[in-house]
């Protein structure tokens, strides 16, 4: 527990301190385990905090210098994992080993995520899992988006060793090297393969490869959404429970064989023979199972006990999970950063806690119900804290998702598919029936899928809610007698339902969204609130709509969006509409180009307004008869309380500029404005900022986009009349607050307020 602390503390961190330090405390730490016993533990936080710091400058060190950022390098060294071949590119992960920049070596290398993309003037070649490249290269530093309930990219290129990303660069310097003799992702590529041949693109095919063979890509965001809804993204994860499986395997193996043989006993032990078998078995399955995170998880967990039995000691379950969380704090402290980690461990812990200690004989039905109750009352705080949702009928599919997975389609899967490539007579009909198996059980969670509330949303909770509610569980699920443990519900209340501060008549507040070379803003009023624009939805599958403006609107606790507003058609500002729609269905939506939007929507027109708990909404662009064309066909919204203003103006460009501007006068003197086309040199003139004269400007672009946004002379445009700018590149989301008797006031910037020491300033 100590080593444990001593990781998570440093997570707390902003900045990581200077390596002699992290060095200082380690030896104190070291000192104080050899020579107090009574601060032995003191002594284990410290060790364990100065080697996490010392990893973690150590893994930070060896991401993409600066200087290099955009810079076109030629990379050499093999491809890991799986591609994925899609309509716009093929991507994968890339580990190199050397470097060159202008024919001169450089000191990079590790671990890359890349994008090459099919330009049509040259195809992308078929990239082979384990196959040597050489190839030049555009990099960028892990960054991603900052945003209440956002996925962590930084975070996660952390504890996966990700030290730039980017895409391969159209050149001669660009060819395949050779290739690995034996690769383990090549025999997984052929699996999924077969699967494919066999089954056809079906959502049995993507699921049996995703669960089977640890190859997640193959599901789409249809299925991971029926999955989530059902509680089943533990079975899809490749983790303890498959590791544990086919550990069994081993174990009954060696069994029949004992039977058939007993007096081999004699001559070797049972037990220990049967720890090799397992251990074998489960390392051969983590294997094929592409050896991801979660394997590696459950696989060091598994081998510990073995190991534990092989060396004739005590192989108490609970020292398996202590010692699997020490192995792994040693091996990467970083693991501390991962959900899984987290899920895994304390699911166990609960296990054990609730089951482990009863000698009372169950039937299976009985322990199965009991384990699904354990967990999902265990698991709830952690699954809000990290996911910001939970599934009420998890619990339900469970029950009938994990013997039916773990017990039929699970092994069945395995074996069918590895016979498809030595005997494929035998091998595709039991492929077939697996995937026949997997399909129905897939019927019955869809259908589970849409029952009403199986997925609830939860706003962005604090530390504080988490550990009562972590204790409110551990209250709940203490043993019989226990007095008044139905009390332990009552801490969950701060986590289920957090305090949100109330916003009075008049006030407003306005987030602008971190959607990279895009645009999404919220507008809150009291019992209110609005979209204006949604961000992208590219080839590749990615929407940012539902992504990061969708799980944004849930962490802000925002039940309802009454209208979006989709300020042109072009698809930086309009992918991720459908997404909101389908999140929020019957609101109302209308766009300055309603023709090109995939959804349904009205005209919006100047002259339209309403008042929402005292806060005024105005459209004051486009204009009848609608001349406009192009981005000049945006809905320009003003939103006004007393002597505060946002205007949003999408991508209007100078041709209309002095019209918006004249529809606004007269301008309040603390307006905010969205700076249009997002500091495009088209737009934002001299004469349009000076009528408007606006306190502070908010910028949406991504980091070194290739439009060079922010254009440097709209910057210093800007400034020059003493306007404050705010770019989400840098900044994150940001969060103002208006009231109508106060200067507008920045409440929150993402990038800057919320600042572990992972996170690219």
């Amino acid at each position: 527990m100590a080593l444990l602390a001593g990781a998570l503390a440093v997570q707390t961190l902003p900045a990581l301190p200077a390596q002699w330090i992290d060095a200082l405390v380690a030896l104190a730490g070291i000192a104080l385990i050899a020579g107090v016993p009574r601060l032995r533990w003191l002594g284990f936080f410290l060790l364990a905090a100065g080697w996490t710091m010392w990893r973690a400058d150590l893994a930070l060190s060896q991401r993409l210098p600066h200087v290099l950022e955009g810079a076109d390098i030629v990379v050499s060294g093999r491809v890991h994992g799986l591609p994925r071949a899609q309509d716009d590119a093929t991507r994968f992960e890339f580990d190199a080993d050397s470097a060159t920049q202008s024919g001169k070596p450089i000191a990079f290398a590790g671990r890359l995520r890349l994008a090459w993309y099919d330009t049509g003037s040259d195809a992308v070649p078929d990239i082979a899992p384990c196959s040597d490249w050489r190839l030049q290269v555009r990099l960028k530093r892990p960054r991603g988006g900052v945003n209440p309930g956002g996925f962590d990219f930084e975070r996660y290129a952390l504890e996966a060793g990700i030290v730039a990303t980017g895409y391969v660069r159209e050149s001669a310097e660009n060819h395949e090297a050779g290739a690995a003799l034996f690769c383990v992702d090549r025999l997984r590529a052929r699996i999924g393969n077969a699967i494919d041949a066999t089954l056809g693109d079906t959502s049995g095919a993507h699921l049996l490869r995703a669960l089977a063979f640890g190859d997640q890509h193959a599901m789409n965001e249809r299925e991971w959404a029926v999955a989530r809804a059902t509680g089943i993204p533990h079975l899809i994860a490749i983790s303890g429970l498959h590791i544990a499986l086919f550990a069994s395997f081993g174990v009954l193996l060696v069994r029949v064989f004992w039977k058939l043989a007993p007096r081999l006993t004699l001559r070797w032990p049972a037990p220990l023979i049967e720890a090799v078998a397992s251990l074998a078995f489960a390392v051969a399955y983590a294997l094929i199972a592409g050896f991801g995170l979660p394997t590696r998880r459950a696989l060091v967990m598994i081998a510990a006990l073995l190991v534990a039995s092989l060396a004739r000691r005590a192989r108490a379950p609970v020292h398996g999970l202590v010692l699997a969380v020490i192995a792994l704090l040693a091996w990467n402290p970083a693991c501390v950063l991962s959900a899984g980690f987290w899920l895994s461990f304390v699911g166990v812990a609960w296990l054990m806690f609730c089951l482990g200690g009863s000698n009372e004989r169950r039937r299976w039905l009985r322990e199965l119900v009991t384990a699904q109750g354990v967990a999902s009352i265990g698991l709830l705080p952690l699954g809000i804290w990290f996911f910001g949702q939970s599934s009420l009928v998890g619990p339900i599919a469970n029950l009938i998702a994990v013997p039916w997975i773990c017990l039929f389609v699970l092994p069945l899967t395995v074996v069918a598919s590895l016979l498809v490539l030595v005997f494929p007579a035998l091998g595709v009909p039991l492929l077939q029936v697996s995937g026949w198996a997997m399909q129905g059980l897939w019927w019955l969670l869809e259908k589970m899928a849409t029952w009403p509330g199986a997925l609830w949303y939860f706003p962005e909770p604090s530390a504080w809610a988490l550990a009562l509610a972590m204790l409110g569980a551990l209250w709940l699920l203490m043993p019989r007698g226990i007095p008044a443990r139905a009390l332990g519900a009552f801490l969950f209340l701060p986590l289920l339902w957090p305090a949100r501060a109330a916003l009075a008549d008049g006030e407003f507040m306005a987030y602008m969204l971190d959607v990279g070379q895009g645009l999404s803003v919220v507008v809150r009023t009291r019992d209110h609130a609005l979209v204006y624009d949604a961000g992208a939805k590219f080839p590749s599958g990615f929407d940012f709509g539902e992504a990061t403006v969708v799980p944004a609107l849930h962490a802000l606790g925002i039940e309802r969006i009454d209208r979006l507003i989709v300020s042109h058609g072009d698809n930086d500002h309009a992918g991720g509409a459908a997404a909101i729609v389908a999140a929020w269905p019957g609101m109302a939506v209308e766009s300055g180009q309603p023709e090109r939007l995939q959804i349904p929507a009205a005209q919006c027109l100047a002259g339209e307004s309403w008042n929402w708990n005292g806060v005024a909404f105005r459209i004051v662009h486009p204009r009848e008869p609608l001349s406009s064309i192009g981005n000049d066909r945006c809905c320009v919204l003003d939103v006004r309380s007393g002597m505060g203003e946002l205007i949003l103006d999408g991508d209007i460009t100078k041709a209309v500029e002095a019209e918006v501007a004249a529809a606004l006068a007269p301008a309040a003197p603390q307006l905010v404005l969205q700076v249009p086309h997002h500091g495009s040199k088209t737009s934002s003139s001299a004469e349009f900022i000076a009528a408007l004269h606006p306190a502070l400007g908010l910028i949406s672009t991504g980091y070194l986009n290739r439009f060079h946004h922010p254009n440097p002379g709209v910057v210093t445009r800007y400034l020059d009349a003493d306007v404050d700018l705010l770019d989400t590149a840098q900044t994150g989301f940001v969060k103002i607050r208006i009231a109508a008797d106060a200067a507008p006031r920045v409440i929150e910037q993402g990038r800057v307020d919320r600042h572990p020491y992972w996170r690219e300033d």
